[in-house]
């Protein structure tokens, strides 16, 4: 439930000494500040941006991977910047296969495609610095699914 969901997310924050996300969506915005945790926008200044917190479009079985779009209020900075990019999805949004989801982003904004769809699988890595293997380089160095079922 949502419910588990906020106390997994609540524990993950505690855990680790966070107090605060940049989360851009009112409905997440309330689920965070439902679990004492201090929410900033990205207009508040990126330069500290540490954790985002965000939706997604779909997640893709086969792939493991988060399906993200420009259309999402998220915008992009808010999972490409941080080193911590969070996910709150819900079970409706599973697709096996990277066809159903952008069947799916198709449906969803029919007539107006987002200017960008984007695959994120996992925290960014890169051995292209000296061949050694570096986390972050290019985006997250950690990302987190939370999954619930949907509120029906």
């Amino acid at each position: 439930s949502a419910s588990d969901m906020l106390v997994k997310v609540k524990a993950v924050f505690n855990d680790n000494g966070w107090k605060e996300a940049w989360c851009n969506e009112e409905s997440l915005k309330g689920l965070l500040n439902h679990a004492g945790i201090v929410v900033k926008k990205s207009e508040d200044g990126i330069g500290p941006m540490k954790i985002s917190v965000t939706s997604c479009e779909f997640l893709v079985a086969r792939l493991g991977s988060i399906m993200m779009s420009s259309q999402q209020l998220s915008g992009r900075k808010l999972y490409s910047y941080p080193d911590v990019h969070i996910v709150i999805a819900f079970t409706s949004q599973i697709v096996p296969d990277i066809k159903q989801a952008l069947s799916g982003i198709s449906e969803k904004y029919a007539g107006r495609m987002p200017s960008m769809v984007s695959m994120v699988t996992g925290p960014s890595r890169t051995a292209d610095i000296e061949k050694t293997l570096v986390m972050g380089a290019h985006g997250p160095k950690e990302v987190y699914v939370f999954l619930a079922d949907d509120i029906t």
